[in-house]
Parts: structure tokens; C-alpha cells; sequence
């Protein structure tokens, strides 16, 4: 199951172009991304270490450890995003426990890539 299969029916959504910056990193994280259409790269220090597409999160590690952004995030296609401040985080993982084994796995998919990676 998707995590957008997962997001209340009314979630908000944010249509973004190609090209748009998400969120830069250093910045201070108050909300965390589904991806509902199209594809998002995740950047550090300049390069690509992910590509993100629909179903796909960013930017959930601010949400969960309140540091800033360890990485920036561009749209390389138009992009529909949901996105989630930590109060929706919260009643999602209380509510729907598989939206949180879905981030879960996600981090550990990501810890795994720059494991190999270093």
C-alpha cells in the first residue's frame, strides 16, 4: 500500500513546477512531503542521492529529530505534494500505524544507500 493510500481523504495539496526548491538543507524543517505526482530529487551538498516519486516522502527526518534539513530537495518534474506539519505527522503514526512502518522503511532504505555510498 502506498503512503498516499494512507493520507486523509481532505489532505492539503501543494502543486509545485519543475526546477522549485522544496527546502534547502540547513533549513529548519517544519513539514515533511508525500509526493503525490511526479518526481523530486533529494540533494547533499550538491548531489543527487535520491530520486523520489509518487508515494515517495522527503524531508521526514526534521519532522522527527527537530534538526535542520540534512539534505535539499528540488522538483525535477511538476510535483503535487502533501504536505504534512508535525501535528499531521503525529496523528497519522498514532492513527495509522503503517504510515509509520512505511517511513520507517524509508529510513532505513536511505541509511542503507549511504551506508554503501561511503
Amino acid at each position: 500500500m502506498s503512503l498516499i493510500d494512507l493520507l486523509p481523504s481532505d489532505a492539503r495539496l501543494t502543486s509545485l513546477p519543475a526546477g522549485e526548491v522544496i527546502f534547502a538543507q540547513g533549513d529548519r524543517g517544519e513539514l515533511m512531503y508525500v509526493v503525490a505526482e511526479g518526481t523530486a530529487q533529494i540533494l547533499i551538498e550538491g548531489k543527487v542521492v535520491e530520486t523520489v516519486g509518487s508515494g515517495g516522502i522527503l524531508g521526514e527526518m526534521a519532522l522527527i529529530d527537530a534538526e535542520p534539513r540534512s539534505a535539499t530537495a528540488i522538483t525535477k518534474s511538476p510535483c503535487v505534494l502533501v504536505p504534512l506539519d508535525e501535528q499531521s505527522f503525529t496523528d497519522l503514526v498514532t492513527r495509522v500505524p503503517e504510515f509509520a512502518l512505511q517511513v520507517m522503511r524509508v529510513l532505513a532504505h536511505r541509511l542503507r544507500i549511504m551506508d554503501i555510498e561511503r
